[in-house]
């Protein structure tokens, strides 16, 4: 494991623009760089990059983070990856923690076992590759499904022999086990081994950073399977993998779209037309790796399937499978084709520009959900009504809540003749009892402890740097003894942090704060005991400090590196997340002297409302008075001071 300490260390090393600068033009614009956003597809930049903050927003689809999270999401390297890279652009060597000879031996051995995978990945694609020139029956088998040797070397196709142990020319020791591992040979029960793609046209299969890590293969004879991809490896898990997508990614961004389709051959044809924006699933079900490695990629997605019963049966499962993923900023739509044809054929029959009219008008996926609902329960009378809705409650609560799902709903109500809140309540009653979770719903991530509704949402923050521990933490001051500021909530950001269901809400202070600490998170140096007393008795500022105990935890000193170090998921980092449009446009003369004035504001509210009190008990007795005297006092410096 990576230490936290050095992950700071590099982003305070590392410059964003560097970075993002060898994979996006960026041009000045103003304090901050602007380019062409690299996450969907535009035509005028709203991509932003701030060197002061360290770290890149669009303001087109909301893609934002620091240099790291940058080569993540852009080039589908892991993060130890990613972190290996920016550490040598810096000249900084990674470390690692102590770990126990039997955890470093298993880990050189992982590596090991992946290096060899790979070489015989690699050694085996160079001979399919070689083979496919040298078999006139699949080179005509490819043409007559209309491709070019263009196409066929773009997507690296090839050619495995009909011989049982073809490889045996390419290996000499077809004993080694890594052909076993890497999926490339079968043992029998008996020991006998034997190649398991045999006769079938070979596409290679590479991950989003376009390492090869299986293979499929086709028949282009009678027989079953027609379609073969290799098992299950440390390299390769269908599951998790689209085909495709590495080499779909500029197409993806020039079409504005990703299409998603059934098999190899169908993301092949579609690119000898022009359509260079297909993947394919391998033989499985669309799972939520599938669909997160769709989003990221594009803003739309069309799902193509046939349009006989198989494939409107696929395609439900696809819907399911999609609604934990819907989003305002997202569209989902389901493209039906004619019986018998599929997106090769189809774009071979009636030409390429056929087929952008039909995705154009693809199925949303709101329609094709209330219709297919509609379609199975008889809608005339209250029984097929009532049927209807008890298919449909698992749906709507496995979409977050928001205004996609809030339109839905709306639209499914005048479907079975309920109001808004019939429907609303009647799917509540259908949830699950406090602590549970309803049926069908893909649980979220954990709120941390401390979140909105946790019985120490308001106690002290944990002893971290920058806060005392809990046994040494000072009296209340008398000035704010009771007091709690009486600040009109503002509404949470962003319809409540993300697709948080239950989110802290963010008055206008804490916002000031928060923008402040994250575009300056020096400021944290320079707090004194008074000030962390004060904060830590304000009733609404838990966000506020959060983020003063990770800033003084990790080091961080820039908007960038905070975000990195937030717990992913926490309301902290959606915080962080949501003021960075703001972030960008701050650009402060004097952020210290806006810090303590804010702090003026905050102790001068807490003065104000306990003088109020004071004054309506009537000051009774010579206590009540010298106290409410002490604090005028105290309240008029704060005036001055603040004029």
């Amino acid at each position: 494991m990576i230490p936290e300490s050095f992950i700071q260390d590099l982003l305070a090393r590392v410059d964003i623009v560097d970075v993002v600068g060898r994979y996006v033009q960026l041009r000045k614009g103003g304090a901050n760089l602007l380019g062409l956003c690299p996450f969907h597809t535009e035509k005028s930049p709203s991509f932003t990059v701030s060197p002061t903050k360290q770290f890149y927003h669009c303001f087109g689809c909301g893609a934002h983070g620091s240099a790291l999270h940058f080569l993540t999401e852009h080039t589908g390297a892991s993060f130890p990856e990613a972190v290996q890279t920016l550490a040598a652009s810096v000249g900084m060597t990674v470390p690692e923690e102590p770990r126990s000879p039997r955890q470093r031996a298993a880990a050189r051995a992982r590596q090991e076992e992946s290096t060899r995978q790979r070489d015989v990945l690699q050694q085996a694609q160079a001979h399919y590759k070689a083979a496919l020139n040298n078999t006139p029956a699949a080179v005509a088998y490819l043409k007559q499904r209309g491709l070019s040797g263009e196409i066929a070397a773009r997507y690296g196709l090839g050619w495995a022999s009909a011989d049982r142990r073809g490889l045996a020319a390419v290996f000499s020791h077809y004993e080694d086990p890594a052909l076993i591992e890497s999926g490339l040979v079968i043992e029998a029960e008996d020991g006998r081994r034997h190649d398991r793609f045999r006769g079938r046209v070979m596409f290679p299969i590479h991950n989003a950073r376009g390492q090869l890590i299986g293979f499929g293969g086709r028949l282009i004879e009678r027989g079953e399977p027609k379609y073969l991809n290799s098992p299950e490896t440390s390299l390769f898990s269908k599951g998790q993998e689209l085909y495709g997508l590495h080499e779909a990614r500029a197409g993806i961004r020039a079409e504005g779209c990703v299409l998603v389709v059934e098999g190899y051959m169908d993301v092949v044809a579609l690119a000898q037309f022009g359509l260079a924006n297909a993947v394919a699933t391998l033989g499985t079900a669309t799972t939520d790796t599938h669909l997160q490695k769709l989003c990221r990629a594009s803003d739309r997605i069309v799902f193509s399937f046939d349009g006989d019963g198989a494939g409107r049966k696929a395609a439900w499962r696809a819907l399911q499978a999609c609604l934990s993923w819907v989003a305002e900023d997202v569209s989902m739509r389901f493209l039906f084709l004619p019986d018998g044809q599929d997106p090769d054929s189809y774009v071979r029959a009636y030409g390429v520009q056929a087929l952008r009219a039909c995705l154009d008008e693809a199925l949303p996926l709101s329609r094709f959900m209330l219709e297919e609902l509609a379609a199975r329960h008889d809608l005339r009378d209250a029984e097929g009504r009532a049927a209807c809705l008890h298919e449909a409650r698992p749906l709507f609560a496995q979409m977050p809540e928001g205004g996609f799902r809030l339109q839905v709903e709306r639209e499914f109500a005048q479907l079975i003749r309920l109001t808004p809140d019939e429907l609303t309540r009647l799917l509540a009653q259908g949830a699950a009892p406090e602590g549970g979770a309803p049926a069908g719903h893909r649980p979220g991530p954990a709120i941390r402890s401390g979140g909105a509704g946790h019985p120490d949402a308001d106690a002290p923050p944990p002893a971290q740097a920058g806060w005392p521990a809990p046994d040494e933490w000072r009296a209340e001051p008398p000035w704010l003894a009771d007091a709690h500021p009486p600040e009109f909530a503002a509404p949470p950001m962003r319809g409540g942090f993300g697709r948080r269901a239950q989110a802290r809400t963010v008055t206008p202070m804490a916002r000031r704060l928060l923008r402040l600490l994250l575009g300056h998170p020096g400021l944290v140096d320079g707090l004194g005991d008074q000030q962390l007393e004060l904060l830590a008795h304000h009733p609404h500022l838990q966000l506020v400090r959060e983020l003063i105990s990770l800033a003084s935890a990790t080091g961080g000193r820039h908007a960038g590196a905070l975000l990195e170090a937030a717990e992913p998921d926490s309301d902290l980092a959606q915080a962080i997340q949501d003021l960075s449009t703001e972030l960008l446009a701050q650009e402060l003369p004097d952020p210290q002297a806006e810090w303590r004035d804010a702090l003026r504001q905050i102790e001068l509210q807490a003065v104000q409302q306990q003088c109020d009190r004071l004054i309506e008990t009537g000051l009774h007795d010579e206590g009540q008075r010298r106290r409410y005297q002490d604090l005028s006092r105290r309240m008029a410096r704060l005036k001055s001071s603040s004029g």
